[in-house]
């Protein structure tokens, strides 16, 4: 039988199996040459400064150990033992680390041990791709994704299993210290413990007893903050994860509830980069808006034309507080009115819609009414009227919370809906005074102007960007980053992953645009004279 199969390449027993440098192994465009460059452009002082350089072993340089931390999460790995093993047995790993070995808890503790000097990272890497026109901050796009904290959806405390474990903890501390007491005094020598420390077994128990009256205090705060919105925190108790207290049992984003964290990015429109990047542990994100965009600003010196953001960060306030920027601000307001033709805008509203329009009134997806944008304000006369051109006149103001926020509603109501042919689509069966009342804040007309901006074609035609935008950085980051669950606990530890991930997601566009730069300036072979 002839052999036909593959004949080895490299045979084990070969004596030269590998180049004699270990610089030749990696091919001159090479990625992680792209990316030891990068790197070795940054002046890591800072980093430096944190090392005593004079006891211990030699520390390995932190470019060293950023490198691996960066160029482990362009492979979608994130473990420090894998990147343990990855240093000592991948030939690219071996390249960047030049033959250096870190341990687990070495990569481990780099990872959260640098907080300022990882913003500073991040900004200058920003800044370099503005220089080389990688980028640019005319447009920004903001969003949040959901990213699960590493704790189990059924590890959670809520108030009254806390107090029940509380309680256990103090009957078995009550318990543990009588027989100690017993034991003590029984003692055949005739001595007993003078020593006022607690035995261990004791001193444990304690505690884990203070370390629950703790985690008693945030799930109260959390309970009081779902009471102000309105939350019975009988009925829906606030839920602490057990092993990340500072995480929160939220919605995801594909359905469901899980213990997650709430990231938050502002990314650029013309190259993808992120600008911004933070961590929250609330559902609403619509609060960070304003402030991410401020960050740009003192940071990058730079303020965007243009912010694009979904229909969550539609608020009031923001629109407000941007128009104030004088930033553009292109998010769709979650308004029925905002959706489509509304027949109830009419020249004349003090005349009915036609009945033949009454099908295409607008509807609120919550209670299933006619929308408020079916009602028309007169500013002169400040009264509104309905889809049948009946009054509702102004009756008084008062104060509402929304989000936890103390805001002053002014009420409109109708003097009678008797015999009115819409009154069944309009009134909500619950209504007591069997009226019509709509509410008017102080940014009621500010979003009434961003609705009819937002209708305008030129600006649908830029918020059609917003996806793209603001979505690709978040599916970059879990899927080819890998970065779906935190590996850390605790907010301030989590942001500082996050923000790992950001900056990973920087450089390697930046390596993408250095090396396309790179294609188009090197000379062809007609260039070169060569034919």
């Amino acid at each position: 039988m002839l052999d036909h199969w593959a004949k080895a390449v490299c045979p084990r027993e070969q004596l030269v199996l590998f180049p004699k440098s270990l610089d030749l192994m990696i091919p001159e465009d090479h990625q992680v040459r792209l990316l030891a460059e990068l790197l070795d452009l940054y002046d890591w002082t800072a980093w430096e400064a944190h090392y005593h350089g004079r006891i211990g072993q030699p520390p390995i340089h932190p470019k060293v150990l950023a490198g691996l931390l960066l160029y482990g999460m362009r492979h979608a790995v994130r473990s420090s033992r894998r990147l343990e093993y990855l240093a000592g047995h991948a030939i690219d790993f071996i390249w960047l680390v030049e033959g250096r070995k870190p341990d687990h808890s070495t990569i481990c503790e780099f990872r959260t041990k640098f907080g300022q000097e990882l913003k500073d990272l991040f900004r200058n890497v920003v800044k370099m791709a503005l220089e080389g026109g990688f980028l640019k901050l005319a447009e920004l796009f903001f969003d949040g994704t959901r990213v699960k904290a590493n704790n189990s959806r059924f590890e959670t405390w809520t108030n009254e299993r806390i107090e029940k474990a509380i309680a256990a903890l103090g009957k078995e501390f009550d318990e543990a210290l009588e027989e100690f007491a017993k034991n003590d005094q029984s003692r055949t020598d005739g001595q007993q413990n003078s020593d006022v420390t607690l035995p261990s077994h004791l001193a444990d128990l304690k505690e884990r007893q203070a370390l629950l009256k703790e985690i008693q205090k945030k799930v109260q705060a959390v309970d009081a903050i779902r009471k102000k919105e309105g939350i019975d925190p009988k009925k829906n108790p606030a839920q602490i994860p057990k092993h990340d207290p500072d995480a929160r049992v939220m919605p995801n984003k594909e359905g469901g509830y899980a213990v997650n964290y709430n990231p938050v990015a502002a990314a650029e429109g013309h190259g993808g980069y992120i600008v911004h990047a933070d961590v929250l542990n609330t559902v609403n994100e619509h609060d960070a808006l304003v402030p991410a965009i401020d960050d740009v600003v003192a940071t990058f010196g730079q303020a965007p034309a243009a912010v694009g953001a979904d229909t969550a960060f539609s608020t009031g306030d923001n629109i407000a507080r941007l128009e104030a920027r004088k930033v553009e601000f292109l998010s769709p307001l979650p308004e029925a009115a905002a959706r489509g033709p509304n027949p109830a805008i009419r020249s004349d509203p003090t005349q009915p819609v036609p009945e033949s329009e009454w099908n295409n009134l607008p509807v609120n997806p919550q209670h299933k009414m006619l929308d408020r944008t079916c009602f028309v304000y007169d500013s002169e006369r400040d009264v509104y009227h309905c889809p049948q051109g009946r009054e509702l006149p102004f009756e008084q103001t008062k104060t509402d919370t929304t989000h936890g926020k103390k805001i002053e509603l002014d009420l409109y109501r109708s003097a009678s809906c008797e015999g009115c042919p819409l009154k069944g689509r309009c009134v909500h069966p619950r209504n007591s005074s069997g009226a019509r009342t709509i509410s008017r804040d102080v940014h009621t007309e500010t979003r009434e102007r961003h609705a009819a901006k937002m209708k305008l074609p030129e600006s649908q035609e830029k918020y059609s960007h917003r996806m793209h935008g603001a979505e690709t950085p978040f599916a970059y980051i879990k899927h080819v980053l890998g970065l779906r669950q935190f590996l850390l606990r605790g907010l301030e530890k989590v942001k500082l992953e996050w923000l790992w991930a950001c900056l990973a997601s920087n450089v390697w566009k930046l390596v993408r645009d250095m090396r396309g730069l790179r294609a188009q300036q090197r000379p062809t072979t007609i260039e070169m004279g060569v034919e």
